[in-house]
């Protein structure tokens, strides 16, 4: 059986292998002049579509002051309900949520790791 320790560097190789191709990828691009032509013209494309965008967002100023609210609340519910999950886990209690046309939900964990220092 393999080892957590050869996962992770096996893991680790390969996000560098990832890294350099996408790092060629990138420096082909760059050195294609037709690629430069077409990224000047999408910037100016991008920058017209912010003026019509904080036109809009200016006339309805109080509704996106309300979708931030709601946003928050979102994130807050979010953290609140995965806060409740794990302990009702940790307790060995079974998980049971269902959304209003009777679909079934379970919960899904994920584990990362942070660099230590």
């Amino acid at each position: 059986m393999t080892n957590i320790q050869e996962v992770f560097d096996r893991i680790q190789k390969t996000k560098k292998e990832q890294k350099e191709l996408k790092t060629m990828y990138r420096d082909a691009l760059n050195n294609s002049g037709a690629y430069q032509r077409s990224m000047e013209e999408l910037k100016k494309l991008k920058e017209e579509k912010k003026k019509y965008e904080d036109g809009v967002k200016q006339e309805f100023a109080s509704e996106f002051d309300k979708l931030e609210i709601l946003k928050n609340e979102l994130m807050n519910d979010n953290q609140l309900l995965s806060d409740m999950v794990v302990s009702q886990v940790a307790k060995g209690q079974k998980i049971e949520i269902k959304d209003e046309h009777e679909v079934q939900y379970e919960p899904i964990f994920n584990v990362r790791f942070k660099k230590v220092g």
